[in-house]
C-alpha cells in the first residue's frame, strides 16, 4: 500500500548471554550463589543480570524456564576465562594487540562523545527544532481505512455488502482484507498515485463506491477524517534532531583535525599523493545601482 508496502538460534544466545558476563556483570551477592567454578562464585543476581541485558533472549520466556541454560552459558564462560588467565593469554603478543587495538577505538570514542556532547547543547537542539517548525509546510492529511482483495469481482461484492448495509466496514475487512485496514494519517505523496487520488477526492466517513486498482490488488476505501498537517511535537523530534546533530559535529570535528595537522600520502608505488587543490569559486558582485 505504501510505497514501502504498509504497514535467535541457541548459538546466538550463547554469543549473548556470555557477552553480557564478560561485560556487564554486577553482582548482588545477597541473592545467593548459583554456581562455584574452581573456587569462583557465580551468583543468581549475577545470571539475572546478564540475561536482562539481552532482552532479545529474556523477552522469550520468565527467567526461571531458562536460568539453567544460562548458567550453563555462564560456568562455561567462567572456564574459558580460567582456562585463558591459566594459560597466561594475556601475556601473548596476540592479546596485546586485540587489546591495544580496542583500548584505541575506547579513546576515539570517548574524545569524540565528549566533543560531541560539548557541541550539542539543549540550546542547540530547540533551535534545530525552532528552524523545524518555522520551515513546516502543511499538507492535506487523510484518515483511511481500506479492505485489500486480489480480485475485482470480489471487491465489488465486498461494496455490495456495504450498501446493504449486510455488515460494517471492520466486519469485512477482518473476514477477506489481505492487509491490516488500519492506515491511520496519510499525506498524498506517502501512498501509491491511484489510491491516493481516489482517497483525496473523497468525502469524510464515505467509502469508495467502485474498486481501486493498484499494484497490490483491489482496494475499498473508507475515508475516516481530513486534517491540515502540523509540525511534530519536540519530544517526538527530539532524538532524531540530536542524531542528526551529531553527524554534523562529527563532519566538523574531522574537518577541523585535518586541517590543522600535517598530512603526508602515498599511493602502492610509494609515490606521494598530492592533496587535491580547490579551486577558487569567484563570486559575481550585483553591479552598484546608478
Amino acid at each position: 500500500m505504501q510505497k514501502k508496502y504498509i504497514f535467535a538460534t541457541s548459538a546466538a544466545l550463547v554469543v549473548l548471554i556470555a557477552g553480557a558476563f564478560t561485560y556487564k556483570v554486577y553482582a548482588e551477592r545477597n541473592n545467593g550463589i548459583a554456581a562455584i567454578v574452581n573456587g569462583e562464585q557465580i551468583t543468581v543476581a549475577e545470571v539475572r543480570e546478564a540475561c536482562d541485558q539481552n532482552p532479545q533472549f529474556s523477552s522469550n520466556a520468565k527467567f526461571e524456564e531458562f536460568y539453567n541454560y544460562a548458567l550453563d552459558v555462564m560456568v562455561n564462560a567462567k572456564l574459558a576465562l580460567q582456562a585463558a588467565t591459566k594459560a597466561n593469554i594475556q601475556a601473548t603478543p596476540e592479546y596485546q594487540k586485540q587489546l591495544a587495538a580496542v583500548q584505541d577505538e575506547i579513546a576515539r570514542q570517548v574524545y569524540l562523545d565528549q566533543q560531541i556532547n560539548a557541541k550539542i547543547t539543549p540550546a542547540e537542539v530547540k533551535k534545530a527544532y525552532d528552524e523545524y517548525v518555522a520551515g513546516f509546510k502543511s499538507s492535506k492529511e487523510v484518515k483511511a481505512k481500506h479492505i485489500l482483495v486480489q480480485t475485482e469481482d470480489l471487491a465489488k461484492e465486498i461494496i455490495a455488502k456495504l450498501d446493504s448495509k449486510e455488515a460494517s466496514f471492520e466486519e469485512l475487512a477482518q473476514k477477506y482484507s489481505d492487509d491490516q485496514p488500519e492506515l491511520g494519517y496519510f499525506t498524498e505523496e506517502m501512498m501509491v498515485p491511484e489510491f491516493s487520488k481516489a482517497a483525496f477526492a473523497m468525502e469524510k466517513n464515505t467509502y469508495s463506491k467502485e474498486p481501486v486498482k493498484t499494484e497490490f490488488g483491489y482496494h475499498i476505501i473508507l475515508v475516516e477524517d481530513t486534517r491540515d498537517s502540523q509540525p511534530l511535537p519536540f519530544e517526538a523530534l527530539e532524538e532524531q534532531i540530536k542524531g542528526k546533530l551529531a553527524r554534523q559535529a562529527v563532519e566538523q570535528i574531522v574537518d577541523g583535525l585535518n586541517k590543522d595537522a600535517q598530512i603526508e600520502k602515498f599511493d602502492l608505488n610509494g609515490k606521494k599523493i598530492e592533496a587535491a587543490k580547490k579551486e577558487a569559486v569567484e563570486t559575481t558582485k550585483p553591479a552598484e545601482a546608478k
